[in-house]
Order: C-alpha cells, then structure tokens, then sequence
C-alpha cells in the first residue's frame, strides 16, 4: 500500500516511481510496485505547491525580451525552491494531454518550439543526446515537473496523470488512494500541482476572448487556493471548468482529497493572467 520509493539505496525508475494503479491514473497503465525499505510515519506530507502548466515559464521558450513572463516564472521557481528544502522527493500531480499518453521519465518541450530536455529523476542522467529515451507525448504538466525538478535540483518525482475528463468522484479516489501511498514513506514527500485555470479572462485570450463568467469561475480558484479551500476545489463542476478551459481541474480535485484530512495554511504567491489564461502560484503548509 506504500508509496513505492526505497530509502537507504539508489533507487530505478520502473522498480520505485509509480505511486498509483492503473484503475488510479487510467491514463496510464503503469503497474502497481511494492517499495524496499519504506516504513508507516505520520506526517510525512511536506507541503503542496500549485504552478501553472504553462511552456512560457521556461525562459529558452519565453525568448529573452518577454518580461510578461518574469512575475509568474520568479513565483514559480520560489514555490518550488522552497517545496525542495522540504522535501527531495514529489509526487507530481497533472493531466494528461487530450490525445496523448505519454509519462516519461524523460521529455521535451520540443513541441512548443525549443527543444529544451527535462527529466523526473536525477538517478537516469541527462536526457540529452538520448533521442531514444526521450518520450515525445509526455503532458505537458510533466515537462513542467520536470523542468522544475531541474531548476531545484530535487531527487526525483514521481508522476500522477490523471485523465482530463476524470469527473469529481474519480478525482477524489485517486487523491485518497494516494494518500496511503504517501503516508506509507519513512521520509518527507513534497506535492507539486501542475495546472491552469480559464483561458477567456482577457480580450485577446485563446479560449475566444473575454468573458465574466470566465473572471467569475478563476477568481473562485483563486481563493480557494489562497485559502487551502478543499471543499470549494472538490466542489469544481467538470461542465462550467470544460467551458471555460480550466484544465487544472482534475489536478486540483485530486489534490483536494489527498490533503482533506490535514490541517494547512493557503498562500497565494500569484494570480493573474498575462497571456489571457489564469495562472496560480500558491502553496500550502501543514499548521
């Protein structure tokens, strides 16, 4: 039932990264494992950072003049510098890309112009000069776990990928499936939430411009992450998120059931929407 890291010895990929079942991320079909070494603590959740899966965030991609991109890129990279003085090890919990199935452990944001490598885990090396090792459909909300892991030098992360169109009850089982997992690990595990919110909250946005009811649904997610809200996060309509394309939806419905036990403090670092989509930085801590 533990979260299948190995404490004490160098871990691999395949024997120790995948936390949930196949039935759990049904995107995937990655097996259940059993760990080496771990043992049942409490209070080994570290603290839960929420980023947007946004490619501009990566500077080779952004170019070097786009400024728009420096608030929400200086929250993110101190949200996931203080998630690794918490904890060298995250779980990564994101959608998968509609039409794709990949999870990695290596990618590129090729797709999104720059061929820029990222890796989950510090233990297979660099991805670079090993074509054949690369996943071209990895989500895009992995490549941003992973381009963090990098900038923050943590261990490894391991992935969660949760079907888009996972509908609240399914959300709410992965989250509490994985929670076992994650209080089963002898050793603190940092949660990092890959996701954005509507895509209409300014004239010029890609979801077709700008709209109130847009406005209305980011600023509900907002404050339900500055607050640690669960219930508001849970209480998400997949219908109203599709319309408006939030597509950190069944990220955050997840997640809210993974920690609907805990006792957290909200911060919200970030919010706002530079490029007509919402972006959310924000973390939570245990009290």
């Amino acid at each position: 039932m533990g979260l299948p890291i190995q404490t004490g010895q160098a871990s691999s990929w395949g024997r120790c990264h995948d936390i949930a079942s196949a039935e759990s991320v049904h995107v995937t079909d990655s097996p259940v494992v059993s760990g080496v070494g771990w043992t049942t603590v409490d209070d080994v959740l570290a603290s839960v950072v929420f980023v947007p899966s946004a490619p501009l965030l990566v500077p080779a991609i952004a170019g070097p003049h786009a400024d728009d991109t420096d608030p929400v890129r200086t929250a993110t990279l101190s949200a996931g510098r203080g998630l690794a003085a918490a904890a060298s090890r995250w779980v990564a919990i994101g959608a998968a890309d509609p039409g794709r199935s990949g999870r990695g452990p290596c990618g590129t944001f090729a797709r999104f112009g720059v061929d820029v490598p990222v890796n989950l885990t510090r233990t297979r090396g660099t991805c670079e000069g090993d074509p054949v090792g690369i996943d071209p459909d990895m989500p895009l909300t992995m490549l941003i776990a992973g381009w963090l892991r990098g900038e923050t030098g943590v261990d490894e992360v391991t992935p969660v990928i949760v079907a888009p169109d996972s509908g609240a009850g399914e959300c709410a089982r992965i989250g509490a499936e994985l929670r076992a997992r994650i209080d089963a690990v002898a050793e603190p595990v940092g949660v990092l939430v890959v996701g954005d919110g509507a895509t209409s909250m300014t004239a010029r946005a890609p979801g077709g411009g700008l709209r109130a009811s847009s406005i209305d649904l980011q600023q509900r997610i907002d404050d339900a992450l500055a607050r640690a809200d669960r219930a508001t996060l849970a209480g998400l309509e997949p219908a109203e998120c599709a319309a408006e394309g939030v597509s950190g939806r069944p990220a955050w419905q997840v997640t809210a059931a993974l920690c609907a036990d805990d006792d957290l403090d909200g911060e919200l670092l970030f919010a706002d929407a530079p490029f007509g989509v919402g972006y959310a930085v924000a973390v939570w801590n245990p009290r």
